[in-house]
C-alpha cells in the first residue's frame, strides 16, 4: 500500500487534486506566469488607450461609428478575460477572484508613478517634453480609474457566471460557459467604460451608442476566436497533470 501511494503523483479529495512538490512547483509556477500575463495585459492596455485604429472588413455604420473604430487598448484586453477562464477552470473560483485583486493593485500602483512623472519638470534638452508627455499620459489617470471600475465589474461577473455554468454541466461544455461568460462580462466592461468617459469628456456623447456596439461587437468575435485556445490550454493542463473532467488543482 505504502509503495503505491508513493508512485501515485496525486491525491484526490471531491474535485480538488493535491499534488506531491514537483508537480505542485510546475502548477505555482505557471499560475504565476499566466498571472504576470494577465496584470501586463490590463496595465498595458491603460497605457496605449489613446490611440485608435480602424479595421473595416464590412461597409456598415452603426450610429456614425463603422465597424470597427476602437482604440488599441482593447487588443490586449480580451487576453485577461481568456487567462481568467483558464485559471477558474483549472485552479478554481478562488485563484482567479486573486488574480483580479491584484491586477486592481496593479493598476491603482501604475496610476501613481504616472501621476509623480507627470508632475517632475522635464529638462530643456528632453527628448520628451512636459507637453508631449502629458498628451501622451495626461488622460491616463482618467483612463485607468474608468478601466478599473469597469474592469473590477467585469471580471467578477465572468468568474461568477463562468463558475455557474461549470456547476451546472458539472464541467462539460467548455464552450458555453467560456463565451456566455466572457459575452456578458465583456458587455458590462464596455458599456462602463465607455460611459466613464463620456462623463469625464474623455470622449463624445454622441460616440457613445457607436463605440458602446462596436466594441462589445469586437471583443465577442475575438471570444469566439479565443475558444480554440482554452480548449487547447485546458487539454495541456489535464493531460499534463492528469485532471480529470471538473478537477481542479490546489496550489496552496
Amino acid at each position: 500500500m505504502n509503495k503505491l501511494n508513493k508512485r501515485n503523483s496525486f491525491i484526490i479529495f471531491g474535485c480538488i487534486k493535491f499534488m506531491k512538490k514537483q508537480d505542485k512547483l510546475l502548477a505555482q509556477n505557471i499560475y504565476l506566469i499566466l498571472g504576470s500575463l494577465f496584470i501586463t495585459s490590463l496595465v498595458v492596455s491603460n497605457l496605449i488607450f489613446q490611440k485608435f485604429f480602424y479595421w473595416h472588413p464590412f461597409e456598415i455604420k452603426i450610429f456614425g461609428e463603422r465597424l470597427f473604430e476602437l482604440s488599441v487598448g482593447i487588443l490586449p484586453y480580451p487576453i485577461t478575460f481568456l487567462i481568467t477562464d483558464l485559471i477558474s477552470e483549472i485552479y478554481g473560483k478562488k485563484r482567479a477572484n486573486s488574480i483580479v485583486t491584484v491586477g486592481i493593485f496593479a493598476s491603482i500602483f501604475s496610476i501613481l508613478i504616472i501621476y509623480i512623472a507627470n508632475s517632475v519638470p522635464a529638462i530643456n534638452g528632453s527628448p520628451v517634453n512636459d507637453e508631449l508627455f502629458n498628451t501622451v499620459f495626461g488622460s491616463t489617470i482618467i483612463a485607468v480609474f474608468a478601466s478599473m471600475i469597469s474592469y473590477l465589474f467585469a471580471q467578477y461577473v465572468d468568474i461568477q457566471i463562468y463558475h455557474f455554468w461549470k456547476n451546472l454541466t458539472k464541467g462539460k461544455m467548455l464552450w458555453l460557459r467560456n463565451n456566455f461568460s466572457t459575452f456578458f462580462s465583456q458587455f458590462i466592461d464596455t458599456f462602463t467604460i465607455i460611459l466613464l468617459l463620456c462623463f469625464s469628456n474623455v470622449l463624445m456623447w454622441d460616440q457613445f451608442l457607436g463605440l458602446l456596439i462596436s466594441g462589445f461587437l469586437f471583443k465577442v468575435l475575438i471570444a469566439i476566436i479565443d475558444t480554440p485556445f482554452l480548449y487547447l490550454g485546458v487539454y495541456l493542463f489535464r493531460r499534463r497533470f492528469k485532471l480529470k473532467i471538473n478537477e481542479e488543482i490546489n496550489i496552496d
